[in-house]
């Protein structure tokens, strides 16, 4: 029996769509400034380098167990504890846009990220992200500001599910949407560990970007993707091969 063509497509946004402008050390300081600026207005005083070393430590427990811990929780955690126990949720919030106003403008599209998603729905393609980040309405925002969120159906976060790639659930999330199985979809990613051993793991078709990959040794001896690609618009024959595969 002949399977029907593959016509679902999941992204990975960070080093897949989009790459950083400048190095994050300089950006970060700047961000965490304006955070705690913002808060200051509110008359509450929070050590940015405190504030960065909590994040640090949900960072390594993240990267264990695959559980997203926001941004938000990490900063009323914080807060609470040097006596900060009533803080609004809007003084939270901007605060926390605060920060994403710096970190935001970091970020630029991939030359073809464009010119491939227009491709891809011209070729009645379903396009779905799914990003690792530690708050959902900042990945939203830069989606929008970029004008690319029209070409998906879906825009899921670790944020807004919980769980973070490689974490299966997370993937099971994102497929939920279109009611399909793992055989017919494509994960497209830069990560070895979080994009492709996950998506292999409920033996989706995975594809690595590799222009913007970092990985360890390990990874790269032990992580195998059905393709490796330096760019995105290199995805058309790849998907011509998969369909004729099918056929």
């Amino acid at each position: 029996m002949t399977a029907s063509p593959i016509r679902h497509i999941l992204f990975d946004l960070g080093g897949t769509l989009m790459h950083s402008r400048e190095n994050w050390t300089d950006i970060f300081s700047h961000a965490d400034l304006a955070l705690s600026g913002k808060l200051l207005e509110h008359h509450i005083h929070l050590d940015t380098a405190v504030f960065r070393m909590r994040l640090h430590q949900y960072y390594d427990q993240r990267d264990k167990d695959y559980y997203e811990t926001t941004y938000h929780f990490v900063l009323r955690e914080l807060l609470e504890e040097q006596g900060y126990a009533e803080v609004s949720e809007s003084i939270l919030r901007s605060a926390l846009d605060a920060m994403y106003s710096i970190t935001q403008g970091n970020w630029i599209l991939e030359e073809d990220t464009l010119g491939t998603l227009q491709k891809l729905r011209s070729m009645e393609y379903h396009l779905g992200i799914i990003s690792n980040a530690g708050d959902d309405q900042d990945v939203q925002e830069l989606v929008q500001s970029f004008g690319i969120r029209p070409f998906f159906d879906f825009v899921l976060t670790s944020a807004a599910c919980y769980y973070r790639k490689p974490h299966p659930r997370a993937f099971e999330i994102a497929l939920a949407q279109w009611s399909i199985s793992p055989r017919d979809a494509i994960m497209v990613g830069d990560s070895l560990q979080a994009d492709i051993q996950g998506a292999k793991n409920l033996d989706m078709h995975t594809v690595w970007i590799t222009r913007r990959a970092q990985f360890k040794a390990d990874e790269k001896r032990r992580i195998q993707p059905d393709f490796s690609l330096s760019g995105l618009n290199e995805l058309f024959p790849i998907l011509e091969e998969l369909d004729a595969s099918r056929s």
